[in-house]
Parts: structure tokens; sequence; C-alpha cells
């Protein structure tokens, strides 16, 4: 289980990372107009690459998600199985029941 959960923090800050890489839909036209082109991943760009790799974290995401839903859920489940709740006896059965005084007689 910690296993996942570390897997799941490592997945979902690395998806972020791979999405803020990626250009956007107006980056080429920037380019055009002087600006750097990204030769990084060569001369194709990274398009290809992060892609699959956006596809392959937001998998293992998904996977991890459902997972931990599973996971959670079932120990839920098992612990309630276990230990049922026990509730305590309302309040209005333990008032005690008063004894009766004697009523003394009228003196003549």
């Amino acid at each position: 289980m910690t296993i996942i959960i570390i897997l799941h923090v490592i997945v979902c800050f690395a998806l972020i990372l791979i999405v803020l890489l990626q250009a956007g839909k107006g980056a080429e036209m920037g380019a055009a107009f002087g600006g750097s082109s990204q030769t990084i991943f060569g001369s194709a760009g990274a398009m290809g690459f992060l892609s699959k790799l956006t596809t392959v974290a937001a998998v293992v995401f998904m996977i991890t998600s459902l997972l931990l839903t599973y996971s959670s859920a079932r120990r839920t489940s098992t612990v309630i199985k276990e230990k049922p709740i026990q509730t305590a006896p309302a309040e209005s059965e333990k008032i005690p029941v008063q004894p009766q005084a004697p009523v003394p007689e009228p003196k003549k």
C-alpha cells in the first residue's frame, strides 16, 4: 500500500511536469517571428516523445488511483465487519423505579 502511494505521488508530479513541458498550439507561430525554435529533442520536436510519455504517465496515474480506491474501500469494509460498533443503552432505560413511601393514616 505504501509503495502504491509513493508511486502515485511521483507520477502526479511527473504528469504535471510533462504537461508543463509541452508547447502550446501557438508556439510555432512565435518561433516564426524570431523566437527560438525548440530543438532540444531533435528537429522533429518533442511532441511525439512527450505525447507518448504523457499517455504512459496518465495510464499509470489511473491504475494507481484505482488501486488506492479499491484498497481503501476494502480496508474500511473489513474494519466494520471485524469490530461492530457497540452502542450504549438509552438513558430512559436506566431510570430506576422509585420506591413508594407508606402513606400515614389520618388521625382521628
